[in-house]
Parts: structure tokens; sequence; C-alpha cells
């Protein structure tokens, strides 16, 4: 597969985001979301994507199960900052549990250091700097390669970038979702900051194949503004020119949706999650897809940015308003 850079990182044009291999999508296989990862590896997807707080360390251990033997063939990224306990979900990225959180991860992944840190929401009681400035002692000890920001603001991007180089930020970005176009990518290519979407098939809604099932069993798409109601006819109505597009390609529709990802920038590098080697498959060949100027103009007019509908629902990301006039933190029940 191709290979890009996320900052100084080089890795996969594809990553695997692992979260549904635990949480928010209905009921899963431990046997067989190793298939996925291991399949995964084999087909050269290297990032493979997780978080302390995805099923309250379960992603972690499964992943460590899964690349045993493998290690050098991964590139393994986790986060911090988002908390599950007894008593809910919270954000806390203090300075003084960033080295723990860090070593209970290594732990859960069972490796000696992990390739490209983030931090998966900023404390709106800590400026982000100081806890960037404790993440930097990792990398200085040995612990952490690289550092990544989930689901900051451009001006939270700029002053983390102020205190420590940062590889990546990760963040909600597809044909269903564009939002970060306006401000957070141009501030990441201004500091040489790589580009991670997630959803980057719009929790699903992209491949043509969602069910109204699909939607009831998921908690992160239940309760998401735009898979309601005429939301979600408006958005199946986009869905559908998408697939009629792909149909005259004879490619499917998810992997149209990633290849007009990769297409936005070679610092771009989504991670869609599944957990079907069938799918899998379709989304690393996704990488092959070679879209110019011309498909890319044509899509956007058959797919207006203003013809998707809703907000979305996200927890604790500074922006959930389709059309905010300015970055407002607000919480939800979504990754």
């Amino acid at each position: 597969m191709e290979q890009r850079h996320l900052g100084t990182l080089t890795t996969s044009a594809l990553g695997l985001g692992c979260m549904g291999l635990s949480q928010g999508y209905g009921p899963a296989d431990d046997e067989r979301s190793v298939r996925v990862i291991r399949t995964a590896l084999d087909l050269g997807v290297r990032m493979l994507d997780t978080a302390m707080s995805y099923g309250q360390g379960h992603n972690e251990r499964l992943i460590a199960r899964a690349i045993a033997g493998r290690r050098d063939e991964a590139l393994l990224a986790t986060k911090f900052g988002i908390v599950r306990g007894p008593d809910g979900v919270r954000v806390d990225a203090r300075p003084e549990r960033v080295r723990a959180d860090c070593e209970a991860s290594l732990a859960r992944l069972g490796t000696d250091v992990i390739d490209l840190y983030y931090l998966h929401r900023a404390d709106p009681r800590v400026p982000i700097g100081e806890t960037v400035a404790a993440m930097a002692e990792l990398v200085q000890a040995g612990k952490v390669r690289h550092l990544g920001l989930s689901e900051v603001t451009a001006d939270q991007l700029e002053q983390a970038a102020a205190v420590h180089p940062i590889a990546a930020v990760q963040l909600e970005w597809s044909l269903l979702w564009r939002r970060p176009e306006a401000d957070v990518v141009p501030a990441a290519r201004r500091h040489g900051i790589g580009v991670v979407p997630y959803s980057p098939l719009g929790r699903g809604l992209l491949t043509g194949s969602l069910t109204e099932a699909d939607i009831r069993l998921s908690d992160f798409r239940r309760a998401d503004p735009r898979f309601q109601g005429g939301n979600l006819a408006a958005n199946r109505r986009q869905v559908a020119a998408l697939r009629r597009f792909a149909e005259q390609r004879e490619i499917s529709p998810g992997r149209l949706a990633l290849a007009w990802l990769l297409a936005q920038g070679s610092d771009v590098v989504p991670i869609p999650g599944t957990r079907s080697p069938d799918r899998l498959a379709d989304n690393a060949h996704s990488a092959d897809i070679h879209l110019g100027p011309a498909d890319l103009r044509e899509l956007d007019e058959l797919l207006r940015a203003d013809g998707w509908a809703g907000d979305r629902r996200s927890f604790a990301v500074p922006v959930t308003a389709r059309h905010a006039p300015a970055p407002a933190r607000a919480t939800g029940s979504g990754e």
C-alpha cells in the first residue's frame, strides 16, 4: 500500500479504526476482531487506531493479542483524555495524570513504545499547552514517538504546535461532514501536521448499505441528528447520487468515498473501521483508485456540500453544528 507522511511519521495511506471492535456498534466478537486486525496487517494497513477509553481498555488488550509476534508490522496509535468509569464518561487531561495513562496503555498494548499518542479531547480546565508539555516528556523518555491531537479547534492546534511538534490531528471528516475544511485542516497544513479522518464513511452511511436496524443497534448513530427523520431522507438522496457515480466507475460507494478523502492531499490518512474482513479488503483497495481534478469537480457538483443535512452528536467535540458561526464546546454520546 502507498505510504504517506503525518508530519515526520510514515504510515500506510489507510489505517484501521478499531473502536467498533469494542463499543458503539452493537455486540462484537473478539475472535472475529482479531482476524480483522491481522487481515489489515496482511493487506498493508499498518496504523491501528485505538484509545484507552474504547471498551475501558478492552480495545488495547485486543490489539495486543492480535499483533502478538507482528509488532514490527503495526503502527500503534492510541489516545488518552476520555475517562470511562462507573460514574459515566468525562474528559480529564490534567498534566499530572498523563504519564500514568500512557504507562497503562503501554501495558495493555504489550509494547514498550507508542508510535502516535493522541490527546483524545482537550480538557476545558487545562490550557492545551500544559497537557502537550506533559506529553512531550513522554517523547523525551522514549515511551512515545510522535504526538497527536483529536477534535481540537484551529486555535488549540496552533497553541499545541508552539509547545512541541504535532504529527497528526484526528477529526471527523468525510463527504457527509466537511466542516474541518474551513479551519482545522488549513491550520494543520500551515504547520505540516497530517490529518487523520475518523468516520470517513459517515458512520457507514456512505457505504450505501446502512439499514434501519443498523441505526437502531448503534449508540453512535441512534442519537445523531444526521440519522433521523428528514435529515436521514435528505442524506440518503445524496448517497443515491454517490452510488450512481460509483457504479459508472464499477466501484463501491464506500471505496469511492475513501478515494475522495485520499485525493484531498497526500497528508490525509483515513482510518475507516469495520468488523468485516470483506469490507476491510474493499476499503484497502480504495488506495488504488485515482480521482483526478475533473472527477473531484464532478463529485462536488453532484454532492453539494449544502445538500447534506443534520448536525452531528459526538462527545466533547468543539463543533457539532453543520453551519456553526464559531466553535462551541458540546457533549454527546458519540466518539
